[in-house]
Formats: C-alpha cells, structure tokens, sequence
C-alpha cells in the first residue's frame, strides 16, 4: 500500500510543483509590492492576475485544482508516514 501511494505522492508532486511555486510567488510578490512598496518593474494588478489565475482564464477552477492537489498531496504524505498504521498491543499474558 505504502509503494501505491509513494507512487502517487511522487506523480501528484511533480505534476504541482509549478503552479504551486507560480501561487506562492506571486503571492508573495503581490504583498511587497501593494504593502511595502518595492517596485520590481512589474503591476501588482498583473502579479494578482498570475495569482488567481485570471490571466490563463482559469480564475474558476485554479484554485480549486490547486487545493484539491494539495489535499491529495497531503493525504498520500501521511498514509505513508505511518501515523496512522495499526497499533499492535503487547500481550497481556507476559
């Protein structure tokens, strides 16, 4: 079971390691532009745009996809961390 969901961990990583990296930089860039005031040469209206997804016209769906992976992600992550395995108990007759 462990070696599936390995498998899927790795599959489900790769596949969202770019849209991720895309939401959390832009994200970040987003908070120093409109809140610190740095400026990068780029409009804090294009980084939000890149953000939610507005420029691919998928701002619907984005981060839908976006959660539902890392849910996934998340699940496939601690099945295999064994927190949840069976718990043997010690036999009572020693």
């Amino acid at each position: 079971m462990k070696r599936s969901f390995r498998k899927y961990h790795r599959i489900l990583g790769i596949i969202l390691s770019l849209p991720l990296i895309v939401t959390v930089l832009t994200g970040m860039l987003t908070t120093f532009v409109r809140e610190w005031s740095i400026s990068i040469g780029v409009p804090a209206s294009l980084l939000l745009s890149i953000h939610t997804g507005e420029i691919f016209h998928l701002e619907g769906i984005y981060p839908i996809l976006n959660g539902l992976g890392l849910l996934g992600l998340l699940v496939t992550g601690l099945s295999m961390s064994g927190l949840f395995g069976k718990r043997t108990r010690p036999n009572p007759k020693n």
